[in-house]
């Protein structure tokens, strides 16, 4: 069994897609959206353009996301996608791309816990953490 997150977007899914695969080192294996899809006649014009399904995989692990109808889209909150490194000079780096035009809530830094350890809400409103733990952890 496999737990994978499936974010929404109001319209940005692609733009934010190609952001996680530079930032994360991972590669867009599908950006399928409703133009050319069965679902094209069923999809209004101004929707035609938007991500209906996209997957990410970065190390084995997947990210999946869509574009919402506009009149389901919720800002995400109650949760945060966290990326796992071994490095901490990996970790900075990756908190910092992510962060691009994004906000810091909590600045990568030493824990108790972790090597290095921030939370950010990128400029998607895709919340995050990322975390380097320290040995034993």
């Amino acid at each position: 069994m496999r737990v994978n997150p499936y974010l929404n977007f109001n319209g940005d899914c692609a733009a934010a897609f190609e952001f996680y695969a530079r930032c994360l080192g991972g590669t867009v294996e599908a950006m399928m959206t409703h133009r050319g899809s069965p679902m094209e006649s069923q999809t209004p014009p101004d929707r035609l353009d938007t991500v209906m399904h996209a997957r990410l995989v970065v190390d084995g692990s997947v990210l999946m996301g869509s574009d919402s109808p506009p009149e389901y889209f919720a800002r995400a909150q109650g949760f945060h996608v966290t990326v796992n490194l071994d490095d901490p000079t990996k970790a900075e780096r990756v908190f910092a791309a992510l962060a691009e035009g994004g906000e810091v809530r909590m600045p990568i830094q030493e824990t108790f816990w972790a090597k290095r350890f921030g939370m950010l809400v990128d400029r998607f409103g895709i919340p995050w953490m990322v975390n380097c733990e320290a040995a034993g952890h």
